[in-house]
């Protein structure tokens, strides 16, 4: 079997301008989409994004997509990058259906806007307390205790994402989230970041169904052109209806990175981009495990952008 590579548009973190607001200004590949996204968002996205002190508004997450599309065509103009398949985890789906033509760019650039306000107004309303924590290096048996003991004293909760081993994402109430963290340190583990609003949970059937009713009718979904994996369980996507089951699972399915590992490993993926601003994905030992992992990110890119040409001609030398 030939080695494959796949492209993986990562899931998104926080993302600040002071983070990647002077890449966004300076990278070439990032002005050649901010017209398209200024023009179908109907204002400046820089100028918005530069603005917003929340971390998942809409202008943080239109920015986080044309930076993650940006950075893929800088590996596939300069690193000569053909992937095979291609891999969007949790928010990296938007950014798949773009570069697999599932979904044009402006059309991609509005939805994710108008998914932004309607997650906003939903969870002002439904599950306003609940929050998505990750941690990692837990035995999966003392979690599963910990979490049984929630059920038995009535307590929510869910799984929100498998990404490694000892290495997950739980929805539950704020209210138990100090306990929680207090928890996971008892038990060997490391609390990493805290999601508001939620993700990727069974409760939130009702924001799937508000945005497959309202905004997705909008937007005429294709069949990719190259395969797509999809992240809640590894499965192959290569139709029209499949990819738009994908887009509205991500509402209320959690993500397993490990079946999505697998899943490339059996169908010869030895190695993978990953385009965006992220540390993620690329890091998990699942994924550095398996394959040659090349990022692309906005740090080390603005890094080569700024960094001083050394000139070609000798010195001159002093008679």
């Amino acid at each position: 079997m030939n080695e494959k590579t796949a492209l993986i548009f990562p899931g998104m973190g926080p993302s600040s301008f002071a983070a990647v607001g002077k890449f966004m200004v300076l990278d070439p590949y990032v002005r050649r989409l901010l017209p398209i996204a200024d023009a179908a968002l109907g204002y400046s996205l820089l100028d918005r994004f530069y603005e917003s002190e929340e971390e998942y508004s809409e202008y943080t997450q239109v920015a986080f997509l044309v930076n993650s599309l940006a950075l893929a065509h800088r590996a596939e103009e300069e690193l000569g990058m053909r992937p095979d398949y291609c891999v969007g985890p949790s928010f990296g789906q938007k950014a798949a259906a773009v570069w697999t033509g599932s979904l044009d760019f402006p059309d991609v650039v509005r939805m994710t806007a108008e998914l932004a306000r309607d997650e906003q107004e939903y969870f002002a309303t439904e599950h306003a307390d609940v929050v998505t924590h990750s941690v990692m290096r837990v035995p999966e048996h003392s979690l599963d205790e910990y979490l049984s003991q929630l059920a038995e004293q009535g307590h929510w909760y869910e799984i929100s994402g498998r990404l490694d081993e000892g290495f997950f994402m739980v929805s539950l109430s704020a209210r138990l989230l100090a306990d929680f963290k207090e928890s996971v340190s008892a038990m060997g583990g490391y609390s990493m970041a805290t999601m508001r609003p939620p993700v990727h949970a069974r409760a939130f059937h009702g924001l799937r169904r508000r945005a497959a009713d309202a905004v997705f009718p909008r937007y005429g979904v294709r069949a990719p052109e190259i395969p797509v994996i999809a992240d809640q369980d590894g499965r192959v996507v290569e139709t029209a209806e499949d990819m738009r089951g994908m887009l509205l699972d991500t509402f209320d399915v959690p993500i397993d990175w490990p079946a999505v590992v697998n899943s490339l490993v059996n169908l010869g993926v030895r190695t993978v981009f990953v385009t965006g601003p992220e540390n993620l994905f690329r890091r998990v030992q699942c994924t550095v495990r398996n394959f040659e992992v090349i990022a692309v990110d906005p740090k080390n890119t603005l890094k080569k952008m700024l960094r001083p040409v050394r000139s070609s001609s000798p010195r001159a030398v002093s008679p």
